[in-house]
């Protein structure tokens, strides 16, 4: 009797463990929901008409990651109550790691305040805007976004379906050299794994993945609103890398992937696994810690890249961008054909 239940507890715990990877899924949208309609509710008539604004707009895709100025309403301009509510729909859409770098990146306009002596740019850790596109809803079209300097996150749900770039990080300073927050390193991971990756390769392997001895000022796709590389891919393919080198790559992926929670980045990693037998690695600078770089993930779907060359390569620009789905492009268009249907 005893053997006899080993096999019923094994179900049942698969069909717990596949429960909750369901409950994973379908809720992410919800929870979108539900937090983007708690947060319009707290605000007053004047915040709420700054706030939404129609789908179809081009601001949609206004996408930026510099100080310049922004649509929405800024954290700097609600109440405690409504900044909550703000921080809840952001923690909708991004994991317990995604979280984290948002803030500690926002924490960092504090730092070069400091740096700058109040001289440079307005720096505030509360000069983030939040911007709603349609109204939130269960089925049909809405998005959001939150973006400021160094962090723009873009969210387009068609009936429930969740597109989430471009997303973009960037860190200034890369690492703070010096005061109480001394050694503190936003996105260390995107850095260290991209060196580890660069530094395995062999002679051979570098002189093709490296593309350029001098790496570029800026991310090559900046703040375009339609992703897009001139030329054929280049760099290292994947099937020229051995198994360490493929798992290394995968690491880094993931870290840009698992910023987001489960139904994206488990999206986005099946994306690269769907698109290793056409994906390449780039590699431009240094080979040092501390050296200006520059990499790129190329796929036909997606593109990473990760630039760190400004302010004597202190200063990190990393984006993903999908290059038919920004902004939901694809999800866009399979509704607004089943809908003609």
């Amino acid at each position: 009797m005893i053997r006899d239940w080993k096999p019923r507890l094994l179900l049942i715990a698969c069909a717990a463990g596949l429960l909750t990877a369901a409950y994973e899924r379908t809720q992410t949208a919800s929870l979108m929901v539900d937090s983007a309609k708690a947060y319009l509710a707290a605000l007053k008539p004047a915040q709420r008409a700054q706030t939404v604004i129609p789908f179809d707009s081009s601001e949609r895709q206004n996408f930026h990651y510099t100080p310049v100025p922004r649509k929405g309403l800024a954290l700097r301009e609600m109440t405690a109550e409504q900044k909550h509510l703000a921080e809840a729909l952001l923690s909708a859409g991004l994991s317990v790691q995604g979280i984290i770098k948002a803030h500690t990146i926002m924490s960092l306009e504090q730092v070069l305040k400091d740096l700058e002596l109040g001289k440079g740019p307005e720096r505030d850790p509360d000069k983030y805007y939040v911007s709603i596109f349609g109204e939130p809803s269960q089925h049909g079209t809405w998005g959001f976004r939150f973006e400021g300097h160094h962090v723009s996150l873009n969210y387009t749900i068609v009936d429930g379906n969740i597109a989430s770039s471009p997303s973009f990080f960037g860190a200034n300073p890369a690492e703070v050299k010096s005061g109480p927050r001394a050694g503190l390193r936003a996105l260390m991971r995107e850095e260290d794994l991209g060196l580890e990756l660069v530094q395995s390769l062999s002679d051979d392997q570098r002189a093709i993945a490296v593309v350029d001895k001098v790496a570029p000022k800026e991310i090559i796709t900046a703040e375009s609103r339609k992703a897009a590389l001139s030329g054929q891919p280049n760099g290292l393919p994947f099937s020229k890398m051995n198994p360490k080198q493929r798992d290394l790559l995968g690491q880094l992926v993931a870290e840009y992937a698992y910023n987001f929670p489960p139904p994206i980045a488990d999206m986005r990693m099946d994306q690269y696994r769907r698109m290793q037998p056409n994906l390449y690695f780039a590699w431009s600078g240094g080979m040092k810690h501390g050296d200006p770089d520059y990499y790129r993930i190329q796929t036909p779907a997606f593109l990473i890249e990760f630039d760190k060359t400004q302010d004597n390569g202190n200063h990190i620009h990393s984006v993903w961008r999908d290059f038919t789905n920004d902004w939901g492009g694809d999800l866009l268009a399979a509704h607004y054909q089943a809908a003609h249907k």
